[in-house]
């Protein structure tokens, strides 16, 4: 009497398997994407800093010309596109996010002298990190802050709560 599998325990085998693999990557595919958007908390909680400092120097977000020459925007929240900056745009390499931030924060009342709304942009698959492609507005990671009242709205559209 030999001993071995048939071909249909194998398969049985083989099925089980690959279910328990795809389980398996679909979860690790969760958490990755989790952990950047744990990357882009991070980053529009200090653009959200800078806000604070800007706006402590210079007693607004929309300070006047003699006091400083413009209101807080994407230099002084050190958004651009050298290596050392956050980045605005989905061509650099080292983010997965590109970030903009705009005056106002209707979401916590907050107008524009004193309240910002930073915003995360996730990038599509084929720009930045992920080669080919652009930020889209179908991820998003928003934070909306009145300084005043130190009210943060987080909101948006991704898969990162």
């Amino acid at each position: 009497m030999k001993r071995g599998f048939t071909l249909l325990e194998l398969i049985v085998v083989l099925i089980i398997v690959g279910v328990l693999a795809a389980l398996g990557f679909t979860q690790y595919t969760r958490t990755i994407e989790k952990m950047r958007g744990a990357e882009a908390r991070a980053i529009l909680g200090d653009i959200r800093k800078l806000a604070v400092a800007f706006r402590m120097e210079y007693g607004s977000l929309t300070p006047p010309p003699m006091v400083h020459p413009t209101p807080f925007g994407a230099v002084d929240a050190h958004i651009g596109i050298l290596a050392d900056e956050i980045p605005a745009g989905c061509a650099q390499t080292s983010h997965f996010f590109s970030y903009a931030v705009a005056l106002g924060a209707p979401g916590v009342g907050a107008p524009a002298a004193s309240g910002v709304t930073i915003t995360a942009l996730r990038c599509a698959a084929g720009t930045g990190k992920n080669p080919g492609g652009v930020a889209t507005a179908a991820q998003t990671l928003i934070l909306q802050t009145n300084l005043i009242t130190g009210q943060d709205q987080w909101g948006g559209t991704g898969p990162w709560d």
